[in-house]
């Protein structure tokens, strides 16, 4: 994997701080919320959990890292617009979605779709791990987040989650 790029406003200092002016404050929400869903994908990683003084709360070149509350304010603004939910009740542990349960839904249906696995069981591993997903933006994919999107697919009746021996797959329509 390449070495995540990071925005210019992560080298600076006060980003770290939440800003007390209204527009100053606005634009650092969202370089905040675009920082969190581009380093989660990058990584591919589906949980954040906000207690840790790690990446991409913490830049340890410039000895710098937001505070709890900011940690905090960033992720439920994140909530606000599906693209995050928090795991516990305390919001320490999040699940990042850099698409929304919505959108990841569509490209799996829009998936299956294009490739004629339309009444086909195929398995959930197929999906995140196999052949014939590599390059697929849902390759790799969490497999909760996965089982999250195939159940706003199935309210909809474009697909059935089926369970069988020690393996879960899906049926899309």
């Amino acid at each position: 994997m390449a070495d995540y790029q990071w925005p210019w406003e992560y080298s600076f200092p006060p980003f770290f701080t939440v800003q007390s002016h209204a527009t100053t404050k606005d634009q650092q929400l969202s370089t905040w919320k675009s920082l969190i869903l581009d380093y989660q994908k990058h990584t591919k990683q589906a949980v954040l959990n906000i207690n840790e003084d790690c990446a991409p709360f913490v830049n340890e070149a410039i000895s710098r890292k937001m505070p709890p509350e900011g940690r905090l304010w960033v992720m439920e603004a994140l909530e606000k617009t599906a693209n995050a939910a928090p795991m516990d009740k305390r919001k320490q542990q999040w699940e990042v979605y850099w698409h929304t349960l919505d959108e990841w839904s569509s490209l799996l249906h829009g998936w299956a779709v294009a490739n004629g696995m339309t009444n086909t069981v195929c398995t959930l591993y197929e999906l995140v791990a196999g052949d014939h997903t590599v390059g697929e933006e849902f390759h790799g994919l969490d497999q909760t987040v996965l089982k999250k999107a195939l159940k706003v697919l199935e309210t909809r009746g474009k697909c059935e989650l089926i369970a069988f021996d020690d393996n879960e797959g899906v049926k899309f329509y």
